[in-house]
């Protein structure tokens, strides 16, 4: 249990977890680089701490700064968020020395899931499908190309620490591999700090679809239905909606129950996700996020829940409330990243925000941290906010999506709300079921 909090991020997702807070009468440190002194959700906060210069690197990365920031302000447990430390196993088990709570799975699961290699065969073990591959580390040498064979050209050499769509090449002939695998390894050590590589069969053409689970710390874990984060741009999604077209809802069925059996096995407490690859009919296991997610607000809207409520609740110790048989989804939920970039070329557009009016209406909700005179730093991602549309059908939930999109005005900076506009026009967009090659296919087209 625990009744102050240190919010260890930024931007939107800072000011989403204070209002949770507030909500079940947590209180809320937040921690805040020199980059982001005047920002309103740290004037919003009841307390907040500078932890270091604007740089990730000396601030939001910084794993003592956060730890002392915790410790000097009295609190007792840290939420990282998503995105610098929400994945540092390290600094989950800092956290965990030092006698405070992490809100998040404990530091030795999420070492194992995040190690792709060790995460593959938990989901073997549990039944879990997976992409056809080897499931251990590849060298290059004349073994590997044994492998290969036995597996299948084309392949996918990926980085068993890797993320956010580094450390990943694709061979589609022999002549390439040794190569690829040499230039994998040397990236993945720069990147990551290990230069453990693997395989997998390499999909042409499927879609990303993923499920969320929620686990307390008593063994009771449900999965909350699915989401198709398939519009992608250089791995990193654009859109995500929830749930996915033409997904067989047995196939979700099976597969939710998998992992909630793989989490249980895991001793998982908190919320996750298993990232799949889906094509022909069947679902692949690729990666699971040990933490809440940036499209973790589509699964809300169809399904009623606070997720983020939820994950405070059960890192403090309480029983989950529900059951599988009262999960229900309802309607269809799409969300767009609004980004500060150049919607052509894609650059990013720091700098002051000289007029802000989001959009509003029945059917959407936004997500930001963003006001009128508010300065975008140079220094982070370029995500500003999210603009979440709900309908009854899909088809009802794009044309407010349309609607909240036209209505959102930004001056002062330039944002991807056209970039939005232009994708939900495309007809292969409104049919659904679109692979995670068609946004680049498109834009390449242009």
């Amino acid at each position: 249990m625990f009744d102050k909090l240190l919010i260890a991020n930024r931007g939107e997702i800072a000011l989403r977890i204070q209002r949770a807070c507030k909500a079940l009468g947590i209180g809320c440190v937040q921690a805040y680089s020199e980059a982001d002194t005047g920002a309103d959700y740290v004037r919003t906060a009841e307390q907040a701490i500078c932890v270091g210069a604007a740089p990730s690197s000396r601030s939001y990365l910084d794993k003592a700064a956060m730890l002392l920031a915790a410790e000097v302000t009295g609190a007792q447990a840290i939420h990282p968020g998503y995105g610098f430390l929400s994945e540092n196993a390290e600094f989950a088990r800092w956290v965990e020395e030092a006698g405070l709570i992490f809100v998040g799975p404990l530091s030795g699961v999420i070492r194992r899931m995040g190690d792709k290699i060790c995460a593959k065969r938990a989901m073997i073990e549990a039944g879990v499908p997976c992409v056809p591959g080897f499931v251990g580390e590849l060298t290059a040498t004349r073994d590997a190309l044994e492998i290969i064979r036995s597996i299948g050209f084309p392949v996918i050499i990926k980085a068993a620490g890797g993320g956010g769509g580094r450390g990943m090449r694709v061979v589609r002939e022999e002549k390439d591999l040794m190569a690829a695998i040499a230039a994998t390894q040397q990236e993945a050590e720069k990147a990551f700090a290990n230069g453990t590589v693997y395989v997998e069969r390499y999909l042409d053409n499927p879609r990303h679809v993923e499920i969320q689970i929620l686990a307390d710390k008593y063994g009771n874990c449900v999965w909350l239905g699915a989401r198709d984060c398939s519009v992608q741009r250089r791995h990193q999604k654009v859109i995500e909606e929830a749930p996915p077209v033409d997904v067989p809802q047995r196939l979700l069925a099976d597969v939710g129950s998998r992992c909630v059996a793989a989490c249980k096995a895991l001793g998982y407490v908190g919320l996750g996700t298993f990232e799949f690859l889906f094509e022909d009919n069947q679902l692949f296991f690729i990666e699971m996020n040990t933490r809440l997610q940036v499209e973790h607000t589509v699964t809300e809207m169809i399904t009623g829940l606070d997720l983020v409520q939820y994950q405070l609740r059960v890192a403090r110790g309480e029983r989950l409330d529900i059951e599988q048989k009262d999960i229900s989804f309802v309607g269809h939920s799409i969300e767009c990243r609004i980004n500060a970039e150049d919607p052509l070329d894609f650059r990013p557009s720091p700098g002051r925000v000289d007029f802000w009016q989001p959009p509003g209406g029945p059917g959407l909700r936004v997500d930001t941290h963003v006001s009128s005179g508010y300065v975008v730093p140079a220094f982070y991602d370029s995500m500003i906010a999210k603009l979440i549309s709900f309908g009854r059908t899909r088809e009802e939930a794009i044309a407010r999506m349309q609607g909240g999109l036209r209505q959102f005005v930004v001056e002062g900076i330039k944002t991807n709300i056209p970039l939005h506009l232009s994708i939900l026009e495309q007809d292969k967009f409104r049919k659904g079921a679109v692979s995670i090659h068609f946004l680049e296919k498109w834009l390449a087209s242009k």
